[in-house]
């Protein structure tokens, strides 16, 4: 502050002082307002770029969301494609195995009224060349099961000593046909999978070991490992080559050499898609000369009491197939049948045939009628009720194809049939389509189910054994 006894010097002094202050004041003043405008400066900046990176996201976005519904219509074009292809399967089964089916039982009657040498060797090389043709359409039919999206594989409890039984029933005849000794190793384990795919899949594998075995032995058996089985198929023949380990599970690969043993090259390509259907872990050790070892790992179902016991080597046996602990009782009359599966057995007894193919429905009515049967036909259902009202005998039994025309059904025919002749009417379902439900419907309603092409022994026996347990329930009844 400024007084009047200061002196001049004292004065400029202060001035000085106050000057300073002044200008200090000011440059902070600036220098506030300079980083307000700054901050403010900065905040646009980001503003805009907020701005850009959201207008970024929204174009990438709407892009991906255009993706989005390109792939959904991709998709939905794909499931349409398998939808298409399932149901051009399903047409093409029936289709094919329906005309083979009739060769196959034309070709039977043919096999019995050849009588040169080499008549009789055409026939056997034809019927050789329509089993392949069979095997091969079963195959692919499989393969296309395995690949559809809508294939239900739900996993549950499994019995391995039944699994064994049913294969050693399936298999004794081709094994004694080869001189092979087919064992079974006894097993009381209970595992979780599919009860028809792991039973196609040991199937597959059997039938490999017993189709490249020239001589030896086939074993079966399960090992444990922790929580786990492993379904085991060992056999004595050539052996498999490390490098040649991986591609023999690819479709269409055959290791045997040209002129030997051939399949399909199909069986293990079934059995990996399975697997992995499954979440089975599928597994080969094998060395040339040293026979191989197919494996399949298998989760133990760890809540059944006693789930494996199985000895370390199979029990003593001296037939072609090792008899399995606790098989089942034969079907009531099934001694009296082994002596008595022939073309007589059949002769005077009475069937309705319902067929919607005529080639078909002929091969029927001449196979049927060389055994001596009185044979009813049919196109469909409603004409097999017609031919019953003016018949003047009623058939014993009834063999009817599943698909007939414009919606009729085998399902259809055996319930109209039942309710003019009766519940316990003896029924064979024949189809030429491979869809699990019809051989839970064919367990519905107590009757047998045929698959296309129908050998004629198996048609045979099955009509001896519905007749014999008619016989045995008409017996009981009356008793």
């Amino acid at each position: 502050m400024l007084r009047d006894e200061d002196s001049l010097e004292r004065r400029i002094e202060k001035l000085t002082r106050i000057n300073e202050a002044l200008i200090e004041r000011i440059d902070r003043a600036d220098s506030a307002r300079g980083s307000t405008y700054m901050l403010f400066q900065t905040a646009a900046v980001l503003e805009q770029e907020v701005l850009a990176r959201n207008r970024d996201l929204e174009t990438a976005l709407a892009h991906l969301g255009e993706i989005n519904r390109e792939l959904a219509l991709a998709r939905e074009t794909a499931d349409e494609a398998n939808r298409s292809k399932s149901r051009f399967l399903r047409a093409a089964s029936h289709d094919l195995l329906q005309p083979l089916s009739a060769a196959k039982l034309f070709l039977s009657h043919l096999a019995e009224v050849a009588t040169e040498p080499l008549q009789a060797d055409l026939v056997g090389r034809i019927g050789n060349a329509f089993d392949s043709t069979e095997e091969l359409i079963k195959a692919l039919l499989e393969i296309s099961r395995l690949d559809s999206v809508r294939l239900d594989v739900a996993s549950e409890r499994v019995s391995l000593g039944r699994l064994f039984q049913k294969l050693a029933v399936d298999f004794h005849g081709a094994a004694e046909a080869k001189g092979l000794d087919l064992r079974f190793v006894i097993s009381s384990a209970t595992v979780m999978s599919s009860p028809v795919f792991l039973r196609r899949i040991a199937q597959n594998l059997v039938s490999n070991a017993i189709k490249y075995t020239a001589s030896g032995r086939v074993l079966v058996g399960a090992r444990r490992e922790g929580t786990d089985v492993w379904l085991e198929v060992h056999d004595t023949g050539p052996g498999i080559a490390e490098e040649d380990q991986e591609r023999i599970f690819n479709e269409f690969e055959r290791l045997s050499p040209e002129g030997e043993t051939q399949g399909t090259g199909l069986g293990l390509s079934i059995v990996r898609r399975a697997c992995l259907r499954l979440d089975h872990e599928v597994a080969l050790r094998s060395a040339p000369g040293r026979g191989a070892c197919f494996r399949v790992r298998l989760p133990l179902a760890l809540d059944v009491p006693g789930a494996l016991a199985c000895g370390a080597e199979p029990a003593a046996t001296s037939g072609a197939v090792q008899r399995i602990a606790g098989a089942p009782e034969p079907l009531p009359g099934t001694e009296a049948l082994r002596g008595a599966e022939t073309a007589q057995a059949l002769a005077g007894r009475r069937v309705m045939v319902v067929e919607n193919d005529s080639a078909m429905r002929d091969a029927y009515v001449l196979l049927l009628r060389r055994w001596g049967m009185q044979v009813m036909q049919a196109e469909g259902t409603e004409a097999a009720v017609a031919v019953l009202r003016d018949a003047f005998v009623l058939p014993e039994v009834l063999v009817t194809d599943y698909r007939l025309d414009r919606g009729d059904t085998g399902v259809q025919t055996i319930a109209a049939l039942r309710r003019r002749l009766g519940p316990r009417l003896p029924a064979v379902l024949v189809t030429a389509e491979r869809e699990p439900f019809l051989a839970v419907e064919a367990q519905r309603l107590d009757a047998a189910l045929l698959e296309k092409p129908v050998a004629e022994a198996d048609l045979r026996a099955t009509l001896l054994r519905l007749l014999e347990k008619r016989r045995l329930r008409g017996r009981a009844a009356a008793e």
